[in-house]
Parts: C-alpha cells; structure tokens; sequence
C-alpha cells in the first residue's frame, strides 16, 4: 500500500513571478517542479482570495465577497469577522476528513479559520478585558495550544502582524509555531498563511526597495519551513504549493465612493464630536476595500434606483469599471442580478483602476473625523484602511495614524480582464498542475493529491 502524501499550501499575499529572481529558496522549489500563472478571484483581497482558495468555488457561492461582512437582515456590517462557519460551501480540510477520516490537516493562520474542523488551527484572537485592556492570545485547535507555543516561542507578535510595526517578525513566528505544532503529528494536509510581503509593497510600493528586500526575508523563512517539515514528514511525501493570492499595484490616485454618495445626498452620518456613518439612515453607502467598493442600498419604498447609483462613478477618474445587474452574476460576485436579502454582494460593484484604491472616509472636512480615524482599527472602520501602516510622526510618541492617503503607494483587488492572470503558483513536484490556472482550481489539486473527488 503506497504512503500517505503530505501537501503544504503557503499562501503568500503579493508574490509575482518576477519575485523569484529575489527569492532563490522559492525558486529552487520551482526548479524541481514548475510554476505556473495563476489568477485570483475579483474581489482580489485577502478573505475572499483564501476563502476561494480552500473552497474551490467564486465568492458568490462561499459568500466571501470582501474582508467586511454587511448583513442586509440586521443592517450590521463586521469586518475583519472572524468564524469559519461564515463560509457557504466546505473548505478542503472538510472534504479531505469527510472522504478519508485518517487524514489530519491543519489551517495556520487562515483569516477566516476560527473554529474550523481542520485537526491544527492558530489565528490570533485577542482577549478584551473588563477595563479596556487587551490580552494578546490566539485561538487554537486543540484548546491549549497555544500555551505551549507561548512557551518555546513567546507571545504572537500581533504588533508585527498589522500596523505600522508591522514585519517579518510575524511570518517568522507563524512559520515556527506551525513547525512546532505540527512535530508531534505531522498533518498530511496543510495551509499556512505567511503575510509578510503585503506591509512594505504597500506601505511605499511594489518595486520599492524595501519591497524587494521583503522578498529575502520572506524567502528565508519559506525555506525554513519547507526544509524544517521535510524533515518531519519525509521529502519524497511531500509536495508544496506556494499560492500567490494577488498582485499589489504602484498607486497614485485615492478614490472616496463615500464622499461621492454623500454629496449626492444619500449617505447619513451621525455627529458626537465626530461624525460616525450612519448605515440605518443611509440610502447607499460603500464598504471600501482596496480597490473594489461594494454600494449597498437600503431597500423600501425610496430605495434610490441601481442605475442612479451606478451613474455616480461611471467615467469618474481612479474608476475602470462599475457593475451591477447580471454583471455581478458574470463577475461571480452575486447569485442573482439582484441580490437577495442573504447576498452579502453590494447592489453596485464599483472597480478601481490599476493605478487607484478607494478609501473608506465619509466625512468631508478631517477636523469632523471621528476617533477611530486615528488609531489602528480595523473593526469600527466602513471599509479596509491601509494608512494603519503608516505612522504620524509628529504626534510620537504617541501611535496615531495619518489621515492623508497619499501616503499609501501600493494596491490591490481589481483584476485586469486583458491579463488576470497577475500572480504565480509555486508546485514542488512536476506533473502535478498544467497551467495557467485560477484560484478556484487550487482546492481540487489539493484533493486530487489525496484520490479525493
């Protein structure tokens, strides 16, 4: 009876096919197999791309149409959520376990893995405290976990992870948890997500040297890992997927889709000594995130007409595409041309271009700003806020982050329909894929490895 295989999937946030001439572990890795282009799902940001990547289907069937979550029913948006069970179709660890229960599989720092079935999860979960304070922790399977990974390896530098402190600190501390958890039962199937390549690509740009110096050090910690679980597992069983999840463009242009829909009337803010968007009130607002806006509509007897809204950004400057209709259905964003009360799909998708991102303020004069403006947080904010990278130098030392978004010079979400095909996936072994290949096609590689249909 042959061996059971073993498949580690890194997925590596802004890794492009030109990078491997800067990371020669990644290549060397290429060089016994092959690497092909791969293209990511739209939207191309990071819950949805990993969410298609461990599904194998479009964000329309898991429901994962961007790192913000708006429930129509309740009109509550969450963003950043953080549950396995917000996903509408089983991921590949499910599948793998339903098929063949001898199987152990591990989900290493996926975004949206929180109490997912996988035998290994880690992502972090701080705790807040009655007085406002927060304790750095991560939620784990087993429980326990992660105390004992906070023994040999320290706390998770969740610093390190996002913000303007953000580094190769926190890839380096999940490749050698993942290392350590996995040594007394090696998964045959894991996903281990290395982050680190986003913060520079952003904070000053793709090709800036402080990107290009990120790939090294990323490189050596894939190394580590790769060697370090060859070890453990044997390398003749094992084969690696490095998946690109997207590629990060130079930006020079700032959209705001909120400002344009309050300006036209339609979007309500609240003010108590800073202005706080009024979703309830609303007729349309937008869930900015990078460079795809999603615009909901507040549903009723004045619910202000599609093409009304879609109007508004059509031809505007940083806008290379607005949908809506049975283009969202195309898009494989919505189920439906109009999207139902359980569609988590705006009414109208707004796409930036590649040189543009959109920002998620609504107020119109920065005095109005509300706290949370300032400061790093990712839960209170309509929308993905990337000037969390960054650091206003003249408040040190306090941590107050800039308002001014020409700051930010890297970014993603939008495909280019001439070219989606703009990240690469790495294989260790040939024969393994044929390229080039789309995210959604990822999940069944995994499967196939395994004799899973």
């Amino acid at each position: 009876m042959p061996a059971t295989p073993h498949v580690l999937v890194l997925s590596v946030p802004g890794l492009r096919a030109e990078d491997l001439g800067r990371m020669p572990g990644l290549a060397s890795i290429g060089a016994t197999g092959l690497h092909v282009p791969l293209a990511p799902c739209l939207p191309a940001v990071t819950c949805p791309v990993q969410a298609t990547l461990t599904t194998g289907v479009a964000p329309a069937i898991h429901g994962v149409v961007a790192n913000g979550l708006f429930d129509r029913r309740s009109r509550h948006l969450e963003m950043w959520i953080s549950p396995d069970g917000i996903h509408r179709a089983p991921r590949f660890w499910d599948r793998l376990k339903a098929a063949r229960p001898d199987l152990r599989t591990a989900a290493w720092f996926l975004l949206q893995s929180k109490h997912a079935t996988a035998d290994l999860v880690c992502l972090p979960a701080p705790k807040h405290n009655p007085d406002g304070s927060e304790t750095m922790w991560c939620h784990t399977r087993p429980e326990g976990l992660y105390e004992r990974l906070r023994e040999r390896l320290g706390e998770f530098p969740l610093h390190r992870f996002w913000g303007p402190a953000a580094g190769i600190e926190s890839s380096r501390w999940i490749a050698r948890s993942f290392l350590e958890a996995a040594a007394a039962g090696p998964p045959h199937a894991a996903c281990v997500y290395l982050p680190h390549l986003d913060y520079a690509a952003q904070r000053t740009g793709p090709d800036s040297p402080a990107a290009l110096a990120a790939c090294g050090e990323l490189d050596a910690e894939i190394a580590a890992l790769v060697d370090g679980y060859a070890a453990l597992v044997g390398r003749d069983l094992l084969t690696v997927l490095v998946v690109g999840e997207y590629r990060i463009r130079p930006v020079s242009h700032t959209m705001f889709p909120n400002r344009i829909l309050r300006e036209a009337g339609l979007l309500e803010v609240v003010d108590d000594g800073g202005e706080r968007l009024d979703i309830a009130a609303s007729r349309a607002w937008a869930l900015a995130d990078h460079q795809v806006g999603h615009v909901y509509l507040r549903p009723g007897t004045d619910r202000v007409p599609v093409a009304e809204v879609a109007a508004l950004f059509r031809g505007r400057a940083g806008v290379s595409a607005v949908l809506s209709g049975d283009e969202l259905v195309a898009a494989g964003l919505s189920a439906t041309p109009v999207p139902g009360p359980e569609s988590r799909c705006g009414d109208v998708v707004v796409i930036s271009a590649p040189d543009s991102w959109q920002a998620y303020p609504y107020w119109l004069d920065d005095a109005r700003a509300p706290g949370f403006a300032r400061s790093i947080d990712i839960h209170r904010k309509p929308g993905y806020d990337p000037l969390e990278l960054h650091l206003d130098r003249t408040q040190l030392p306090r941590i107050v982050i800039p308002l001014d978004t020409s700051l930010v010079k890297g970014s993603h979400g939008a495909l280019d329909p001439a070219a989606p095909h703009e990240t690469i996936l790495v294989v260790s072994r040939p024969g393994v894929v044929s390229g080039p290949l789309a995210m959604h096609d990822i999940a069944g590689v995994i499967l196939d490895l395994f004799g899973v249909a």
